[in-house]
C-alpha cells in the first residue's frame, strides 16, 4: 500500500536554474530588440518611449514623460536594468512550469507552452500591473502581445535546447 501511494505522489523534478535565467535574459534581449525596431519604424514618438514609460516603474511617476521621448541613457539604463531582471524572473518561472508540467520534453511543446505563458505574461503586465502603473495602457496593443509571445517562445524553447539533463555535468 505505501508503495502504491509512493508511486502516485507528485515529485518534485528538478530545474536547469542556470538555463533558465540565460533564457529569460536572451528572451528579453530578443524582446527589446523587436520593440526597439517595430518603435523606430512604425511609433510616431519614436524607439525610445517604452523605456520611457518602464523606466518609471523604478523612478516614480513624476520621472515620466508625456512628449519627446529622446534618447537618455540615464532612462534607457534603468530601463534595461528592469527588463532584463524581469525576463529573468520570468524565464525561471516558466522553467518551473515547463518542468512540473513536462512540457519541456520537445521543442514543439515548450513552444505552444511559451506561447501561452507569453500571452499570460502580457494579461498580467497589461491587465493587472496598470492598476499600480496605469502610464503603461498607453503600451497595450497586438504589437506588444506579438512581441509577449515572441518572448515566451523564446525563452520557452531555449529552456528546452539549454536545459541539462541528468545525465550531463
Amino acid at each position: 500500500m505505501d508503495t502504491l501511494l509512493e508511486s502516485r505522489a507528485w515529485k518534485w523534478r528538478a530545474v536547469d536554474w542556470t538555463a533558465a535565467a540565460v533564457s529569460g535574459f536572451a528572451a528579453g534581449a530578443v524582446l527589446m530588440v523587436l520593440d526597439l525596431l517595430w518603435s523606430a519604424f512604425f511609433n510616431p514618438d519614436g524607439p525610445w518611449r517604452t523605456s520611457h514609460m518602464i523606466a518609471p516603474i523604478f523612478t516614480g511617476a513624476d520621472s515620466l514623460k508625456t512628449s519627446g521621448y529622446g534618447f537618455s541613457i540615464g532612462v534607457v539604463a534603468i530601463a534595461l536594468a528592469t527588463h532584463y531582471v524581469l525576463g529573468i524572473c520570468f524565464g525561471l518561472a516558466m522553467a518551473v512550469a515547463l518542468t512540473q508540467l513536462k512540457l519541456d520534453s520537445s521543442p514543439g511543446m515548450a513552444l505552444v507552452a511559451g506561447a501561452t505563458l507569453g500571452a499570460a505574461l502580457y494579461l498580467v503586465n497589461f491587465e493587472l500591473l496598470v492598476g499600480f502603473f496605469p502610464w503603461l495602457v498607453a503600451l497595450r496593443g497586438a504589437e506588444t502581445l506579438a512581441a509577449h509571445v515572441v518572448f515566451g517562445i523564446v525563452a520557452a524553447v531555449l529552456y528546452c535546447r539549454l536545459k541539462r539533463t541528468a545525465t550531463e555535468p
